[in-house]
């Protein structure tokens, strides 16, 4: 009898190799290519199976579209990221850094669906049981219809599901529980695989919905195979810097809603508390203008939020000038502080620059351009920009300013909130707003002085 060949496969993307290699050709990563058998030939001898009428393949036309029902968890910023709430039978995937609150968020979760729902099973394998209650003592997450279990193994879990029979299953968390028909150690390729392809089948099986919590490794990505983000019918990312309050879930895949939604929440000493309208979180409270200072209305997802950017500008005595930044993006503030210099005649090569945020929030999308070059223009000349001055836009490498995605959508937000004078791309270049602006400082400085005399 012909020995079986043996090749090598990755456990991340599939891709197979006559020899073994330490990184795989497809995907690229590193310690995921095995030894696995070469197909023996059973796949050829297979006959086809006879299709029953009830099975038969229909015309896309001829099906019925049934709607998906969304039950609310109770928490609405959290329902908002979902699509309106969580879908029976739907696997989520809820990851994030260490120490940002996916438990807590999920222990909340847990409680508000035990109080409109009947019963919710909280599988902690990373915690005791006791533990778990005494972080749900101080939130105030306590209810009679939440289950607690401190498992590690898989068959066990399901055993504590079929005993409890909950409408609302939780893991905390997928890469620490492990099941005796995988290989390796908990939180490898193929146990991970085996415990979510079970959990997800239980699932579906059933119609119930279970929340994953996923580890994420040092670059911000999930651990674990690939393979775990498409099992799962939503992923979830719980972000937020440890050193603030403020944290954001937004979906990264969702199969019943869409994948713009973030959803605020503050922590607190009580627990996680959702911020239905997050529109002063991001400004400073002095009432008094100072210079260096603009703010612009950033879009989250589909969501407006108001933001403050601060510049300083100092003499420097260095030969080469310090750039810092916090919460905007280094080498976008380079490229604006280059066409400050060269398109509206600000100098600043020999000038320290710091820029930043308020409230710890990090504006990553161009629209925030326009903003960041007036504060830095406003800290150069020591000339104070009105706090009813709202501003967003694009500055290409030419000086002009382009507008942005959900224009109206800002600019609805700034009038809402009193901002009665915008700059925005109806200014053509980088001069022609900061005329606008500092005009803008001129004629509410007239405004106070006509009201005090």
């Amino acid at each position: 009898m012909a020995k079986a060949q043996l090749n090598y496969r990755c456990t991340e993307c599939g891709w197979t190799t006559a020899k073994w290699a330490g990184r795989c050709g497809e995907c690229q990563e590193w310690g995921t290519v095995t030894e696995a058998a070469s197909p023996t030939g059973i796949l050829r001898a297979l006959k086809p199976v006879s299709i029953g009428a009830d099975r038969a393949a229909r015309s896309i036309t001829d099906i019925e579209t049934a709607s998906v029902s969304h039950w609310p968890s109770g928490i609405a910023e959290f329902d908002r990221v979902l699509g309106g709430g969580i879908v029976p039978g739907a696997a989520i995937l809820l990851s994030g850094e260490p120490g940002v609150g996916k438990s807590t968020l999920l222990l909340e979760v847990a409680s508000r669906a035990a109080r409109a729902k009947s019963r919710v099973l909280y599988v902690s394998a990373e915690e005791s049981v006791s533990q778990v209650r005494m972080r749900a003592e101080r939130t105030g997450a306590m209810h009679d219809h939440l289950f607690l279990a401190s498992e590690t193994d898989l068959a066990t879990i399901v055993g504590q599901i079929d005993a409890v029979d909950p409408q609302l299953v939780i893991v905390d968390s997928v890469q620490t529980v492990s099941s005796s028909n995988g290989e390796g150690l908990a939180g490898g390729p193929s146990q991970v695989r085996e415990v979510a392809s079970t959990l997800i089948r239980v699932a579906k099986d059933r119609n119930l919905p279970v929340l994953l919590v996923g580890h994420v490794t040092k670059d911000g990505s999930i651990a674990g195979p690939r393979l775990l983000e498409h099992l799962v019918d939503v992923v979830c990312q719980f972000e937020g810097d440890r050193q603030t309050a403020l944290r954001f879930v937004r979906a990264l895949k969702n199969r019943f809603g869409p994948t713009d939604e973030v959803g605020c929440f503050e922590m607190s000493g009580d627990g996680i508390v959702e911020v239905a309208d997050p529109s002063g979180l991001f400004l400073s409270r002095t009432t008094t203008p100072v210079s260096g200072t603009c703010v612009t209305v950033a879009m989250e997802g589909r969501r407006p939020l108001p933001v403050e950017v601060q510049a300083l500008v100092v003499a420097s005595t260095a030969p080469n000038p310090r750039r810092v930044t916090n919460g905007v993006d280094s080498s976008r503030v380079a490229m604006l502080l280059a066409v400050l210099e060269r398109r509206a005649g600000i100098r600043l090569g020999d000038k320290d620059v710091y820029v930043s945020t308020v409230g710890g929030v990090r504006l990553t999308e161009p629209g925030a351009d326009l903003a960041i070059a007036l504060a830095i223009a406003s800290a150069a000349n020591e000339k104070a920009i009105p706090h009813t001055l709202a501003a967003f836009g694009e500055i290409s490498l030419a000086g002009e300013i382009r507008p942005v995605a959900s224009g109206k959508q800002r600019a609805a937000e700034a009038t809402r909130l009193g901002f009665v004078t915008r700059v925005d791309a109806r200014s053509e270049s980088i001069r022609e707003a900061l005329r606008v602006a500092f005009t803008a400082a001129v004629s509410d400085r007239e405004r106070e002085l006509d009201a005090a005399f």
